[in-house]
């Protein structure tokens, strides 16, 4: 085995605002704890991933877990409950790893969600000579003493800014964490301390711009505009859906159920507007069409809620590693009238496709009594999306 991540996100992170913890917010769609497990389970040399986690937060770890590619799902071990500091709570993830003993362990900060690869690789290497390796930068500013007043300067040629992760043998760091607890030292601030104290040498490698840590309102900013940056194939796909109105005593639209004496005919529940916004983005993606993935022939979608097929759209930009950047649709009808559910639909595409609501348009139009909208025996949809993937 080469290694096991132990993750530690049990903090209550309310510094950066929002009423949530800090690794459950979203940013662009996906939780900050998800790209940190993505990026940090992509790397080849992680066998397992162990999440330390809140006690109560069992829910929001679940639509974590939710948004992870399967191929990173599956790395993840059982999550274990954190404790009162962060020193605790890698105490209680090295303890519940001991029955795997893996060779070495690495030792990384939920709010730092994108991990480098090449800073793993590095940390790698270092252990192929040392017990303990951290990632960290030099500091490139000048530095003063003082209060009101400067004092004196501080030679900084040889001052490191810790990041993680932090890389170790794992029963050496095992030992140190357990020689930490029983003689009641608590006041170490990382782990490469710990190692530290008990007179082991841990190596500097260099770390990354790209590793920050999500600690202030004003960072969750700077992590949309590092993932903007990182995403930018930005494709384009249209959707165009029709379905017959009959008698009837309700319709599906955009994932909302609307009472009315009319219905649309379909082999599932005939939500164009689902439908039309499915195919826009398997365009987008090169896909092919709602109908080469669920095709109507086949009996198990008779009824079949269309919200499922847009998740399935959804999920496949995600294997991608990809994002919904926005998505637009347009309902072409005479009845019924689309006003009065249009935020209610908005917010339901937002939760199938796990985006902002901000980032979904719902809006209707009429034909004038035009054509076979306008007479009312029909109902049209057409929907515009657009994906980014990595460049």
């Amino acid at each position: 085995m080469s290694a096991i991540a132990l993750v530690v996100a049990a903090g209550q992170g309310l510094r950066a605002g929002g009423g949530t913890p800090k690794q459950y917010r979203p940013v662009l769609g996906k939780a900050v704890l998800s790209h940190c497990l993505q990026h940090l389970g992509s790397h080849a040399s992680i066998d397992h991933i162990q999440l330390v986690i809140g006690e109560g937060y069992d829910d929001l770890y679940a639509k974590t877990v939710s948004e992870l590619d399967p191929a990173i799902e599956r790395k993840l071990l059982q999550p274990i409950q954190g404790g009162a500091t962060r020193q605790t709570s890698v105490y209680n993830g090295l303890k519940a790893l001991e029955v795997m003993a893996p060779k070495y362990v690495f030792i990384h900060d939920a709010a730092r969600p994108f991990v480098q690869a090449r800073v793993i690789d590095d940390l790698f290497a270092a252990l192929s000579t040392h017990e303990g390796a951290i990632a960290a930068l030099p500091v490139p500013d000048s530095l003063k003493r003082g209060r009101n007043l400067v004092e004196e300067d501080v030679d900084r040629s040889q001052l490191w800014r810790a990041q993680t992760p932090q890389a170790f043998v794992f029963s050496t760091i095992k030992n140190a964490h357990e020689m930490a607890y029983d003689a009641h030292q608590s006041a170490f601030t990382d782990d490469a301390s710990v190692l530290k104290a008990q007179g082991l040498d841990v190596a500097l490698v260099r770390g990354d711009e790209a590793m920050f840590k999500v600690t202030e309102p004003e960072d969750f900013k700077r992590a949309e505009a590092f993932l903007m940056n990182q995403f930018n194939d930005i494709r384009m796909g249209q959707g165009y859906d029709v379905h017959r109105i009959v008698p009837g005593d309700h319709m599906w639209l955009c994932g909302v159920k609307i009472d009315t004496d009319i219905s649309l005919a379909g082999h599932s529940d005939a939500d164009a507007g689902l439908h039309a916004l499915t195919d826009a983005i398997l365009g987008a993606i090169g896909a092919g069409d709602i109908g080469q993935h669920f095709p109507p022939s086949d009996p198990q979608w008779k009824g079949a809620a269309s919200d499922a097929f847009l998740a399935h759209a959804a999920k496949l930009v995600r294997e991608k590693n990809g994002l919904i950047a926005n998505c637009d649709v347009t309902l072409i009808c005479e009845r019924p009238k689309v006003g009065p559910h249009r935020l209610a639909m908005q917010k339901r595409i937002a939760e199938i496709l796990q985006i902002q609501e901000d980032r979904v348009s719902v809006k209707a139009t009429t034909t004038e009594k035009l054509g076979f909208t306008g007479r009312g025996e029909g109902l049209a949809a057409q929907a515009i999306a657009t994906v980014r993937l990595p460049g």
